[in-house]
């Protein structure tokens, strides 16, 4: 695969914020193909990818908080192993700028799409077991997570971010908010839905927008829980 410039910037700044420098730089431009670009695409290294973070998260988790249950630690896991979470990640490292994408994926905005973002994170992390061994991509997971294992919030844990929202508005008196479709194109897995979260009376309204409807509306509930938390923080009673 040849690349030009642009393209070659952007893996080389990605590189730099995996910690990794692949040998054979085709199997980073693989983990980052979507298969509206081609046949070739990264759909069998997330297979690969997802077992590899599961197993390093896992594993971090269990050595940190050696007195959780197993249920506690599957909750911890599923709120740092999910699509929002490596999404998140992979803005930071502009994985966007990277991704290989069909004329339809590029034109829809696909380089900043959740589900796309997070697959290619995963097919990253078998990309590099593949260029180097499995300790190395667990290091690489390690690396990505080590911060977000240290700054777990236990107050919140379990809950998603609209059960949060919910409880939040309840505890300040405030109405429930309402959640509606902006906007939905494609179908099935090329499905993309914009979701507007409506505070209400509270004059605030946050959008998101993913591959489903749930994934969407809970994105916007959790920037509406972000600024209801430093907009309306509750007050503390002192006796």
């Amino acid at each position: 695969m040849k690349l030009d410039r642009f393209k070659t910037a952007a893996l080389d700044h990605i590189e730099r914020g995996l910690g990794y420098t692949f040998r054979d730089r085709t199997l980073l431009a693989r983990a980052l193909t979507h298969r509206s670009y081609s046949a070739n695409n990264n759909e069998r290294f997330e297979f690969v990818g997802d077992a590899i973070l599961n197993y390093t998260v896992a594993k971090m988790l269990y050595d940190v908080f050696a007195k959780l249950s197993e249920g506690e630690l599957s909750r911890l896991r599923a709120n740092l192993v999910n699509q929002d979470m490596l999404a998140e990640i992979a803005v930071g490292l502009k994985v966007g700028d990277g991704l290989f994408l069909g004329p339809g994926e590029l034109k829809s905005g696909g380089f900043n799409r959740p589900s796309i973002l997070a697959d290619a994170m995963e097919a990253m992390f078998a990309a590099i077991s593949f260029d180097a061994d499995f300790h190395t991509a667990e290091q690489t997971v390690r690396r990505l997570f080590a911060e977000k294992i240290r700054t777990i919030d236990f107050k919140n844990q379990g809950k998603d971010p609209k059960t949060l929202l919910q409880e939040a508005l309840q505890a300040r008196r405030f109405a429930l908010p309402k959640y509606r479709i902006e906007a939905q194109t494609g179908e099935g897995s090329d499905a993309v839905f914009d979701v507007a979260c409506d505070l209400g009376e509270l004059g605030f309204i946050s959008y998101a927008q993913a591959s489903s409807r749930r994934a969407a509306e809970q994105a916007a509930a959790k920037e509406a829980f972000g600024w209801l938390e430093r907009e309306h923080p509750l007050k503390t009673k002192f006796k």
